[in-house]
């Protein structure tokens, strides 16, 4: 019998099965590593973005209430004083002020849903999409 060298067995200098498998678990697991790192980079972003989002919208609802006080307190004090003094009409004023503000902050709020969250994650998978198709086309 004629006894085969390691150096038959393998002439082209590959890896076994086990280095095969430990480089496809390194593999899948670096894989995973980047998606997660771009997965935690962005859920920041978006919490930010959330938070920003929250409080424009607090802003908004308070400053409308205090519109609507000084509306309120405006309308009274001017049926009060039907002579028209000079202060209802500034507490008026002041009123609409606050419903103008909050309505910039309403816009500045929707302007910041309108962002979509997590667009790195989506264009790494849309590479990857395409780069399995090409990948299928090539050993086809």
């Amino acid at each position: 019998m004629i006894s085969e060298s390691p150096l038959s067995r393998n002439p082209a200098g590959h890896s076994g099965l086990l280095d095969n498998v430990l480089g496809l678990l390194s593999a899948i697991v670096q894989f995973f590593e980047v998606r997660f790192a771009v997965l935690a980079q962005e859920s920041k972003s978006a919490a930010l973005q959330l938070l920003i989002l929250v409080g424009c919208v607090i802003a908004a609802l308070a400053l409308c209430l205090m519109g609507y006080v000084f509306l309120i307190v405006s309308a009274v004090v001017g049926i009060a004083h039907l002579l028209g003094t000079s202060w209802p009409v500034v507490a008026l004023v002041v009123a609409l002020l606050h419903f103008i503000i909050a309505g910039v902050l309403l816009l500045v709020a929707r302007s910041r849903i309108t962002k979509p969250m997590f667009q790195d994650t989506v264009d790494e998978l849309k590479k990857d999409r395409e780069w399995l198709k090409t990948l299928n086309q090539s050993t086809s």
